[in-house]
């Protein structure tokens, strides 16, 4: 009888021995962090500060890698079906899995299947812009011309299909005007043509936006927020502005590829959880124009359904496609 009850516990530490293997042993090597953003706006950013802050706690090299191009898809598709060690990371912001699929009949992965998320990061509103070369000064201004000229002034994205696509066609859709979209691969490539006028209109980021509108070059029109920005508190909303009810907000989130092991994956969650609860990252994330937002992987979920409920009638509705 001792040796059966020996041989059980002997069973059991070993089986709780191989559960906890994956996160004692990681990690052992460099990580990546593959964004699907070009170098220079606020995503590059907050994906370098991730990485310096799990370089430091997980005692490995955290590279970033931009892997710009193909509307997000390029970088999600290669993380998808990168090995499941917690060695190849996504972070990306949230249209990737809520809002391009609904876009395109072609994304080569499977956002419920191909993903594991870690934890939300970051949160924050778009600013309604416009070049000082267009020569007006309010959205009313905008709209009039907008109705006078249908279809002749121009507004940049970073991707077809993105929250900064879906947000300018819901403003044009109840405004009733016509705008013409120009995608860019990131916010940073479109920011030279929206201050040239060559594309004057589009919803950026507050770390993309930089010190364009101190310079008086670009001119902030409103905020895509329910309430006005900390950092732009005489702008009024787009709400205020004769749209009651329009909110739009940009976030990101990190990911890591299907059938990661969990206690990775706790581990990874743990971490970015800790470093987001820290007055220090919370500034660091305000400089670049956003909020830390730190969440479970079930919330994550949570919001990726709930974007797709919201938006998948405006999508239908504008014909919006990838392909």
């Amino acid at each position: 009888m001792f040796n059966r009850y020996r041989n059980l516990l002997a069973g059991a530490a070993a089986v709780l021995a191989l559960a906890a293997g994956p996160a004692q042993a990681y990690p052992d090597k460099p990580i990546r962090i593959i964004i699907p953003y070009a170098p220079g706006g606020g995503a590059d950013g907050l994906s370098r500060l991730l990485a310096q802050r799990l370089e430091k706690t997980l005692g490995q090299p955290v590279l970033v890698e931009s892997r710009a191009g193909g509307n997000t898809v390029i970088a999600a598709q290669a993380v998808a079906r990168a090995e499941p060690d917690g060695y190849t990371l996504l972070m990306t912001g949230g249209s990737t899995m809520s809002l391009i699929p609904l876009t395109s009949k072609q994304v080569p992965y499977d956002v419920r299947a191909d993903f594991e998320p870690v934890s939300m990061l970051s949160k924050g509103p778009y600013l309604l812009c416009v070049s000082a070369e267009l020569g007006v000064g309010t959205l009313d201004e905008v709209l009039a011309r907008a109705r006078a000229q249908p279809g002749a002034i121009s507004y940049a994205s970073n991707a077809i299909g993105g929250s900064a696509h879906l947000g300018m066609e819901l403003l044009a859709q109840r405004a009733q005007v016509k705008l013409n979209h120009v995608p860019y691969k990131g916010f940073a490539p479109a920011i030279a043509d929206v201050v040239a006028g060559r594309t004057p209109l589009a919803m950026l980021d507050q770390a993309t936006l930089g010190g364009f509108a101190k310079s008086g070059r670009i001119k902030v029109l409103a905020v895509t927020s329910p309430e006005r920005s900390s950092m732009y508190p005489d702008v009024p909303t787009v709400a205020e502005l004769g749209f009651p009810g329009y909110e739009l907000e940009t976030w990101f989130a990190l990911y890591a590829p299907a059938r990661t092991p969990a206690p990775i994956l706790d581990k990874l969650g743990n971490e970015v959880r800790a470093w987001l609860a820290m007055p220090e990252a919370r500034q660091a994330l305000a400089a670049l124009g956003q909020e830390a937002a730190s969440s479970s992987a079930q919330a994550v979920r949570a919001r990726i359904e709930s974007e797709q409920q919201s938006y998948g009638p405006l999508i239908a509705a504008a014909q919006i496609r990838t392909e």
